[in-house]
Protein backbone atom coordinates (compact mmCIF):
# COMPACT_ATOMS: atom_id res chain seq x y z
CA UNK A 1 0.00 0.00 0.00
CA UNK A 2 1.00 3.19 -0.77
CA UNK A 3 1.38 6.53 1.86
CA UNK A 4 -0.50 9.57 0.81
CA UNK A 5 -0.35 13.29 2.69
CA UNK A 6 -3.26 15.48 1.99
CA UNK A 7 -2.75 18.70 2.17
CA UNK A 8 -1.09 21.82 0.60
CA UNK A 9 1.18 23.29 3.82
CA UNK A 10 4.79 22.63 2.26
CA UNK A 11 6.00 22.23 5.63
CA UNK A 12 3.78 19.54 6.94
CA UNK A 13 5.28 17.82 3.51
CA UNK A 14 8.56 18.01 4.15
CA UNK A 15 7.95 16.50 7.75
CA UNK A 16 6.28 13.44 6.63
CA UNK A 17 9.15 13.52 3.63
CA UNK A 18 11.49 13.27 6.29
CA UNK A 19 10.40 10.18 7.76
CA UNK A 20 10.70 8.43 4.37
CA UNK A 21 7.70 6.47 4.10
CA UNK A 22 5.65 9.10 2.12
CA UNK A 23 4.55 8.23 -1.58
CA UNK A 24 3.08 10.92 -2.68
CA UNK A 25 0.36 13.79 -2.09
CA UNK A 26 -3.76 14.80 -2.80
CA UNK A 27 -4.65 18.44 -2.80
CA UNK A 28 -7.33 20.76 -3.87
CA UNK A 29 -8.27 24.33 -4.82
CA UNK A 30 -9.33 24.71 -0.76
CA UNK A 31 -6.14 23.98 0.64
CA UNK A 32 -4.25 25.10 -1.47
CA UNK A 33 -6.47 28.48 -1.27
CA UNK A 34 -5.72 28.07 2.80
CA UNK A 35 -2.18 28.65 2.42
CA UNK A 36 -2.22 32.46 0.53
CA UNK A 37 -0.28 31.72 -2.01
CA UNK A 38 -0.36 31.90 -5.51
CA UNK A 39 -1.77 28.46 -6.62
CA UNK A 40 0.54 27.30 -9.04
CA UNK A 41 3.43 28.29 -7.08
CA UNK A 42 2.14 25.70 -4.45
CA UNK A 43 1.64 23.22 -6.84
CA UNK A 44 5.35 23.74 -8.11
CA UNK A 45 7.08 23.59 -4.25
CA UNK A 46 4.71 20.49 -3.29
CA UNK A 47 6.47 18.62 -6.47
CA UNK A 48 10.22 20.09 -6.29
CA UNK A 49 9.82 18.20 -2.15
CA UNK A 50 7.75 14.94 -3.28
CA UNK A 51 9.33 12.64 -5.99
CA UNK A 52 6.11 10.82 -6.06
CA UNK A 53 2.87 11.86 -7.26
CA UNK A 54 0.88 14.85 -6.68
CA UNK A 55 -2.61 15.09 -6.96
CA UNK A 56 -3.70 18.76 -7.64
CA UNK A 57 -6.78 20.08 -9.18
CA UNK A 58 -7.82 23.53 -11.18
CA UNK A 59 -11.30 23.46 -11.13
CA UNK A 60 -13.17 23.96 -14.69
CA UNK A 61 -16.39 21.84 -15.70
CA UNK A 62 -16.48 21.52 -19.56
CA UNK A 63 -14.44 19.00 -21.17
CA UNK A 64 -12.37 20.95 -23.07
CA UNK A 65 -11.72 23.58 -20.46
CA UNK A 66 -10.90 20.78 -18.05
CA UNK A 67 -8.28 19.31 -20.62
CA UNK A 68 -7.01 22.35 -21.02
CA UNK A 69 -6.37 23.41 -17.33
CA UNK A 70 -4.91 19.53 -17.22
CA UNK A 71 -2.05 20.63 -19.42
CA UNK A 72 -0.83 23.54 -17.94
CA UNK A 73 -0.67 21.70 -14.41
CA UNK A 74 0.91 18.60 -16.44
CA UNK A 75 3.80 21.21 -17.87
CA UNK A 76 4.76 22.36 -13.87
CA UNK A 77 6.01 18.90 -13.44
CA UNK A 78 6.39 15.22 -14.79
CA UNK A 79 4.75 14.02 -11.20
CA UNK A 80 1.43 16.27 -11.17
CA UNK A 81 -1.50 13.95 -11.61
CA UNK A 82 -4.21 16.32 -12.66
CA UNK A 83 -7.69 15.50 -10.58
CA UNK A 84 -10.90 15.69 -12.86
CA UNK A 85 -14.51 15.65 -11.08
CA UNK A 86 -16.60 12.50 -11.29
CA UNK A 87 -18.88 14.03 -14.00
CA UNK A 88 -20.09 13.35 -17.33
CA UNK A 89 -17.63 15.97 -18.30
CA UNK A 90 -14.70 15.15 -16.22
CA UNK A 91 -15.07 11.34 -17.70
CA UNK A 92 -14.12 12.63 -20.86
CA UNK A 93 -11.49 14.96 -20.24
CA UNK A 94 -10.09 12.26 -18.18
CA UNK A 95 -10.32 9.80 -21.22
CA UNK A 96 -8.82 12.16 -23.58
CA UNK A 97 -6.01 12.89 -21.19
CA UNK A 98 -5.18 9.35 -20.26
CA UNK A 99 -5.65 7.59 -23.91
CA UNK A 100 -5.00 10.53 -25.90
CA UNK A 101 -2.76 12.92 -24.32
CA UNK A 102 -0.65 10.36 -21.90
CA UNK A 103 -1.63 13.04 -18.78
CA UNK A 104 -2.55 11.39 -15.76
CA UNK A 105 -5.82 11.65 -13.92
CA UNK A 106 -6.82 10.95 -10.61
CA UNK A 107 -10.74 10.67 -10.56
CA UNK A 108 -12.25 12.19 -7.51
CA UNK A 109 -15.75 12.51 -5.31
CA UNK A 110 -16.35 8.69 -5.86
CA UNK A 111 -18.86 7.75 -3.75
CA UNK A 112 -20.25 4.65 -5.21
CA UNK A 113 -19.28 1.35 -6.68
CA UNK A 114 -20.70 2.53 -10.43
CA UNK A 115 -19.15 5.48 -9.94
CA UNK A 116 -15.51 3.60 -9.49
CA UNK A 117 -16.58 1.46 -12.80
CA UNK A 118 -17.26 4.50 -14.88
CA UNK A 119 -13.97 6.38 -13.59
CA UNK A 120 -12.23 3.09 -14.17
CA UNK A 121 -13.10 2.72 -17.66
CA UNK A 122 -11.37 6.32 -18.90
CA UNK A 123 -7.99 4.79 -17.78
CA UNK A 124 -8.07 6.77 -14.71
CA UNK A 125 -4.59 6.16 -13.05
CA UNK A 126 -6.06 6.64 -9.84
CA UNK A 127 -9.82 6.31 -8.80
CA UNK A 128 -10.44 8.41 -5.61
CA UNK A 129 -13.26 7.11 -3.05
CA UNK A 130 -13.60 9.77 -0.44
CA UNK A 131 -14.53 8.27 3.04
CA UNK A 132 -15.42 11.09 5.69
CA UNK A 133 -17.89 12.67 3.57
CA UNK A 134 -19.93 9.16 3.13
CA UNK A 135 -19.54 8.86 7.06
CA UNK A 136 -21.18 12.31 7.59
CA UNK A 137 -24.05 11.22 6.14
CA UNK A 138 -24.50 8.01 7.65
CA UNK A 139 -23.46 5.59 4.79
CA UNK A 140 -20.98 2.94 5.93
CA UNK A 141 -17.45 3.84 4.19
CA UNK A 142 -16.15 0.58 4.44
CA UNK A 143 -18.64 -0.99 1.86
CA UNK A 144 -17.52 1.45 -0.28
CA UNK A 145 -13.97 0.53 -0.23
CA UNK A 146 -14.75 -2.92 -0.24
CA UNK A 147 -16.96 -2.82 -3.36
CA UNK A 148 -14.69 -0.38 -5.29
CA UNK A 149 -11.43 -3.21 -4.76
CA UNK A 150 -13.83 -5.46 -5.68
CA UNK A 151 -15.16 -3.88 -9.02
CA UNK A 152 -10.96 -3.37 -9.77
CA UNK A 153 -10.41 -7.23 -8.95
CA UNK A 154 -13.21 -8.68 -10.83
CA UNK A 155 -12.73 -6.65 -14.47
CA UNK A 156 -9.25 -6.60 -14.38
CA UNK A 157 -8.77 -2.88 -14.25
CA UNK A 158 -5.24 -0.91 -13.94
CA UNK A 159 -6.64 2.29 -12.35
CA UNK A 160 -5.45 2.36 -8.51
CA UNK A 161 -7.58 2.33 -5.92
CA UNK A 162 -6.80 5.73 -3.46
CA UNK A 163 -8.59 6.15 -0.47
CA UNK A 164 -9.15 9.63 0.44
CA UNK A 165 -10.20 11.89 3.20
CA UNK A 166 -9.35 9.38 6.05
CA UNK A 167 -9.60 10.86 9.39
CA UNK A 168 -9.29 8.15 11.86
CA UNK A 169 -7.34 4.64 12.69
CA UNK A 170 -10.37 3.07 11.40
CA UNK A 171 -10.20 4.27 8.70
CA UNK A 172 -7.14 3.46 7.88
CA UNK A 173 -7.91 -0.31 9.16
CA UNK A 174 -10.44 -0.93 7.07
CA UNK A 175 -8.44 0.06 3.87
CA UNK A 176 -6.00 -2.44 5.02
CA UNK A 177 -8.08 -4.87 5.39
CA UNK A 178 -9.94 -4.58 2.10
CA UNK A 179 -6.63 -4.09 -0.05
CA UNK A 180 -6.62 -0.77 -1.85
CA UNK A 181 -3.45 0.32 -3.57
CA UNK A 182 -3.05 4.07 -1.65
CA UNK A 183 -4.55 6.07 1.42
CA UNK A 184 -4.08 9.87 1.94
CA UNK A 185 -4.36 11.09 5.14
CA UNK A 186 -3.65 13.93 6.81
CA UNK A 187 -0.61 14.95 8.75
CA UNK A 188 -2.11 14.59 12.20
CA UNK A 189 -2.88 10.61 11.30
CA UNK A 190 -0.11 10.27 9.24
CA UNK A 191 2.08 10.76 12.56
CA UNK A 192 -0.53 8.89 14.70
CA UNK A 193 0.02 5.90 12.81
CA UNK A 194 3.53 5.82 14.63
CA UNK A 195 2.10 5.22 18.08
CA UNK A 196 0.12 2.49 20.09
CA UNK A 197 -0.54 3.40 23.95
CA UNK A 198 1.75 -0.38 24.19
CA UNK A 199 4.32 0.74 22.45
CA UNK A 200 4.94 4.06 24.17
CA UNK A 201 4.21 2.08 27.72
CA UNK A 202 6.79 -0.30 26.54
CA UNK A 203 9.02 2.15 25.11
CA UNK A 204 8.98 4.18 28.41
CA UNK A 205 9.97 1.16 30.46
CA UNK A 206 12.76 0.14 28.31
CA UNK A 207 13.83 3.94 28.99
CA UNK A 208 14.02 3.64 32.34
CA UNK A 209 15.75 0.03 33.11
CA UNK A 210 18.47 1.54 30.43
CA UNK A 211 18.84 4.34 33.05
CA UNK A 212 19.96 2.03 36.05
CA UNK A 213 21.87 -0.33 33.98
CA UNK A 214 24.30 2.50 33.03
CA UNK A 215 24.28 3.88 36.16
Amino acid sequence: MKLFLDTADVEAIRRANDTGLLDGITTNPMKIAETGKPFYGVVEEICSIVSGPVSAEAVAHRAEDIVREAEKLAAIAPNVVNKVPMTVEGLKAAAILEQEKDIRVNVTMVFSADQALLAMKTRATFVSIVLSRLDKIGSESDILVDDTVTVKENYGFASEVLAASLKTKNHVLSCLRSGVDIISVPESLFFEMFHHPLTDQALAGFDEIWQKVIQ
